[in-house]
């Protein structure tokens, strides 16, 4: 199978001094849903950040990040940008236009779709995420789960081959995360999913990465690492309601 995310030694410092990733490397093959977590400032989003190239290209020889065979560089990021499509933690910060038409057609129009193409996109892509009939609506006026959903069906109408999602389920409720959880099972993109919410990770991704202060701390099968309470606790996590009780061979 190949590699949808290839990540080799990524390091990353911000202005102020702060190493937010040190010595990141991991592959994720296509199809694979793969979970993301760690106490804050583990640096989970600087890692999202880095995977669609919209924080700066390494500018280190020996670290690079791959999409699909293709290194991300200030040249390749507009083809990064179609093949990987982020979902931020606030829908606010990603909700910028009068409609919901708009919003979800904002990605197709910038990558040349023509204007009947993008009507059957954002309906489509409206469809998906169950808000047909949303279009004319206000994006700001929607409930927050709204809100999410229309921040992913932008996303889907680009049709990336990665989905990556921070923290996806925050500020939802419970009937909004339910809706949220069935939505991702139904793509069949690869997906990376950073969040604290710790029961979407066992229900979504078999395969997880723990970060921690910037490095990767381990990475394997969801179930075994999220039930070992020794991992959990040392790096500021607990072991999820939902495998509290579950049975060693299940």
């Amino acid at each position: 199978m190949s590699s949808a995310i290839e990540v080799k030694n990524l390091q990353y410092e911000y202005h102020d001094g702060t190493k937010a990733l040190r010595g990141i490397s991991f592959n994720i093959a296509e199809g694979e849903c793969v979970g993301v977590i760690g106490p804050n400032g583990a640096g989970k989003s600087t890692l999202l950040l880095h995977l669609n190239g919209i924080l700066p290209a390494a500018s280190k020889v020996d670290q690079s990040v791959k999409v699909m065979g293709q290194e991300i560089t200030n040249e390749s990021r507009g083809i990064i940008h179609q093949m990987v499509g982020l979902l931020f933690q606030n829908p606010d910060d990603q909700l910028f236009c009068p409609t919901v038409f708009e919003d979800v057609a904002f990605g197709p129009q910038q990558f040349g779709k023509s204007p009947e193409d993008i009507n059957q996109i954002v309906f489509d892509a409206l469809e998906h995420v169950g808000l047909a009939g949303y279009e004319h609506r206000s994006p700001h006026h929607l409930s927050g789960g709204e809100k999410q959903r229309v921040c992913l069906a932008g996303v889907l109408a680009c049709k990336p081959k990665v989905l990556v999602l921070d923290e996806p389920t925050k500020d939802l409720d419970p009937r909004g995360k339910r809706e949220l959880k069935s939505l991702l099972q139904s793509i069949p993109s690869t997906k990376i999913i950073a969040s604290h919410d710790l029961e979407l990770i066992v229900e979504l991704c078999p395969r997880t990465i723990v970060l921690d202060k910037g490095e990767l701390i381990a990475d394997g099968f969801t179930v075994d690492l999220l039930r070992n309470g020794e991992l959990m606790l040392t790096h500021g996590l607990e072991i999820p309601h939902c495998l509290r009780h579950l049975h060693p061979h299940n």
